[in-house]
């Protein structure tokens, strides 16, 4: 199917698992869940697009050719019966953002939502830079009554003309945050994600005070930042992107990222600094444990199934299996 207004294509993409174990060292959670393949949100500095080059496309098809993972009900209805994952952490939407456009139309992440509404004990977060979220408060809500769950809203400005710079196709800052309010109302734990702090750019103490101010006022329970990352294919667009629109940053991203794919440690420890200082400032508590030591204790049946395939840090290989069935365009309809 095409979106001739937006410009975006969307394909079936066959999957055997949608629950991905995730092996790296340097995230806290045991398993992931991205209910689409590419992201319409275009944020220019989107650390996923190598996804996209692993099926032989080019990173600017990341926000252009969005992939609908196929019998996601089904299969988190199976995947949630594997034993291996009673007790871990379950974050959902660590690549792509599950509640961007196609979720309006092909509902994979609500479809998944409503086979976690049957199950005790989970440990889940969520995050989102879509107000869109608040659509599945009331799954949201019982999922809270019977499991550990976190909302994170990433919102990385306050400024609407920046955030659309940088986030095309995202909600507005006021959007996110007022979906931040929503869901506290709700009684539902959420939190903001000021992630990436792009330096140069979000970096000021007065926006990122503002931020912080603004997140309190919204009810959130927590506030955390960390400074952008560039991994190669998102380097390739944003250093186009930087040498554009801000010009006169181009040395400093070139001399940081080009190289090395983060900024220096000592502006990072700044960074964090800064950061830490704004939660202490606003009160802020925590963010919740997402080991999975927090998730009340599993009552689902057992049922042991074959699911394991080993995953390269967060990327499920297995994700794959059917590559020459993916360039079929996916029916609009709800059958």
């Amino acid at each position: 199917m095409t979106d001739a207004k937006r410009g975006t294509e969307y394909f079936v993409l066959p999957v055997r698992s949608i629950l991905n174990r995730c092996d790296s060292p340097r995230v806290p959670f045991g398993w992931t869940i991205n209910p689409y393949r590419g992201c319409e949100f275009g944020c220019k500095y989107c650390y996923a697009r190598y996804t996209h080059e692993y099926m032989e496309l080019e990173g600017g098809d990341f926000e252009r050719k969005i992939y609908v993972k196929e019998n996601a009900s089904a299969l988190v209805e199976r995947d949630l019966r594997n034993e291996k994952i009673w007790g871990d952490h379950i974050a959902i939407g660590t690549a792509t953002d599950p509640y961007q456009p196609a979720e309006q139309e092909y509902q994979v992440t609500q479809s998944i939502l409503k086979q976690m509404v049957a199950r005790d004990g989970l440990s889940l977060s969520i995050t989102t830079k879509s107000n869109r979220v608040v659509r599945d408060v009331d799954l949201l809500k019982q999922i809270s009554s019977r499991s550990s769950l976190s909302i994170n809203l990433s919102v990385t400005t306050l400024n609407p003309r920046l955030a659309r710079l940088l986030e095309p196709r995202a909600p507005r800052p006021d959007l996110r945050l007022a979906a931040v309010e929503r869901l506290r109302t709700a009684g539902i734990d959420a939190g903001v994600l000021a992630m990436p702090i792009v330096p140069g750019i979000t970096d000021g103490e007065e926006a990122l005070d503002s931020l912080a101010h603004a997140a309190r006022d919204a009810g959130a329970l927590w506030f955390a930042g960390r400074v952008l990352f560039l991994m190669p294919s998102a380097l390739k667009q944003f250093i186009p992107f930087v040498e554009a629109k801000f010009p006169k940053l181009a040395r400093r991203y070139k001399d940081w990222y080009v190289s090395h794919g983060n900024a220096p440690e000592a502006y990072r420890r700044e960074i964090s600094e800064r950061v830490e200082r704004l939660r202490k400032k606003y009160g802020f508590d925590t963010r919740p444990d997402r080991s999975g030591s927090d998730a009340r204790a599993w009552r689902s049946p057992q049922m042991s199934l074959a699911l394991g395939t080993q995953l390269r840090g967060c990327t499920a290989t297995s994700e794959f299996p059917g590559l020459p069935r993916v360039g079929k365009a996916l029916k609009a309809a709800s059958g």
